[in-house]
């Protein structure tokens, strides 16, 4: 998908070519496929304490390193991988991190024996419809909501790490199921 010039966006992804892609093409738009869904549990966990700039930047990199984000061979990395990964320059070199993403990858297998798929699992939190906000400005969006807190709770009964309820408020943003473009976006309706 292309991005279209002079459109009303949100405001974030600036003049980034990198960041303009991302927020026309995915951020906000309805995703239902497991894969993907871990894709985002991974990166918006590594994304923690940083800028999201830098975790689409090294994104690629990261596909690479994390198995093309295949949660069944992520589960399995071992203490070798993770000093391996530990080495990677490509990516973001945080040894919690990394070890959060194998452990997130065991639950997200345990979440798919349970419940069928991921995405039933945690599309459950909104009811399987998305939030639509109706958000004017940046300062109007938050970084929490009552489903957020919901769904980090239950991931972190679950054996989850990196799982608060902003980095579960982010990955909501990012799979569609809040959508926060701002009113006046472009994307505003086309979120699906």
């Amino acid at each position: 998908m292309s991005s279209p010039k002079n459109k009303t966006r949100c405001p974030w992804p600036k003049e980034d070519e990198i960041m303009i892609a991302y927020h026309d093409n995915e951020w906000g738009r309805q995703e239902h496929d497991d894969k993907k869904l871990f894709e985002f549990l991974v990166l918006e966990s590594f994304q923690a304490g940083l800028s999201w700039y830098i975790v689409l930047k090294k994104r690629e990199n990261f596909r690479k390193a994390f198995a093309g984000f295949d949660a069944k061979k992520v589960a399995k990395f071992d203490w070798g991988k993770v000093a391996e990964l530990l080495k990677n320059e490509g990516i973001i070199r945080n040894r919690l991190k990394i070890e959060a993403a194998i452990n997130n990858a065991k639950c997200f297998l345990q979440i798919q024996k349970e419940f069928g798929s991921f995405d039933k699992y945690v599309w459950s939190f909104v009811k399987f419809k998305t939030i639509k906000n109706k958000r004017k400005s940046l300062k109007d969006i938050p970084s929490s909501s009552k489903e957020s807190d919901a769904m980090s709770n239950d991931m972190g009964k679950r054996g989850f790490k990196f799982r608060g309820t902003t980095i579960c408020y982010a990955f909501m943003q990012a799979v569609g199921m809040v959508n926060d473009h701002l009113v006046d976006c472009f994307c505003y309706n086309n979120s699906k």
